[in-house]
């Protein structure tokens, strides 16, 4: 990517992709929107906070085959301009390893644990526009740094009854996080992920959670697809592998949407 100039740098808007329920593409969603605003010209790095290291494989990075990845960074072995990877698809990647799992209990030892990454985040700031943070599917050391370092916070889920008790927990946690860590924390709204409208009881979920919440609902909903699934066996995101889907349009259509909200 070509470098901003002095004229164009602003800070970047840091978006946290969270939910401590698992399956609910979160991964997807942050390589999808990723990808999608480098296609539009935004200067974009993603950042692998799950042990899982999904989104890293996703974008064609081994994570058994690299040296170095996010937890250096976190425990402040290595800045984070020495792990930072250029990817196939136009964005910049923080990536995760198995390692990182580790980092819960170092952390927790550490002076300054949830204002780690936004820190080291800082050292990079004037070459992005946009920074997106892959959360783990937890509430522990790890999510309290991801949500101290964005300035929004979106929220992917799947329009199944369980959705409605994880978004209260994980906003419990956002309460906490705002009144101690980042007072400035946005919740951009709820993203429904694997959406089939035509089922009643997937529109009563989304219609409890804004009720229960006063959470907006970002459009369009993401379908379900079996896509999204695929794309990661050839380490390229649906905008690649299946650039004319409706999946691929809804997410670039969410990433229009944020584009013209900064």
């Amino acid at each position: 990517m070509t470098p901003r100039t002095a004229e164009t740098r602003s800070g970047p808007r840091v978006l946290a992709v969270a939910n401590q329920k698992g399956g609910v593409a979160k991964t997807t969603t942050v390589a999808s929107l990723g990808v999608a605003m480098a296609q539009r010209g935004a200067h974009v790095l993603l950042v692998d906070l799950d042990p899982q290291a999904s989104l890293t494989f996703s974008l064609g990075v081994d994570p058994e085959e690299l040296d170095l990845s996010v937890r250096d960074v976190l425990v402040g072995s290595k800045s984070v301009q020495d792990v930072i990877l250029v990817t196939d698809e136009a964005v910049h990647l923080l990536p995760a390893t198995i390692e990182l799992a580790q980092t819960e209990e170092t952390l927790a030892s550490m002076t300054g644990r949830e204002q780690r990454l936004r820190v080291a985040l800082e050292q990079v700031a004037d070459d992005y526009d946009w920074i997106l943070l892959d959360c783990p599917p937890s509430l522990g050391v790890l999510t309290a740094a991801a949500l101290t370092a964005p300035t929004d916070l979106l929220i992917p889920l799947q329009c199944e009854t369980l959705a409605h008790r994880g978004v209260g927990q994980l906003l419990d946690t956002v309460h906490d996080v705002r009144a101690f860590t980042n007072p400035d924390l946005s919740v951009i709204g709820v993203l429904p992920t694997a959406y089939d409208g035509r089922t009643r009881h997937a529109r009563a979920v989304l219609e409890a959670i804004t009720e229960s919440y006063g959470l907006e609902v970002v459009e369009p909903p993401i379908p379900r697809t079996v896509r999204f699934a695929e794309a990661p066996a050839y380490g390229r995101s649906i905008l690649q592998t299946a650039a004319t889907h409706r999946g691929a349009i809804a997410y670039r259509d969410v990433a229009d949407r944020l584009l013209a909200s900064t």
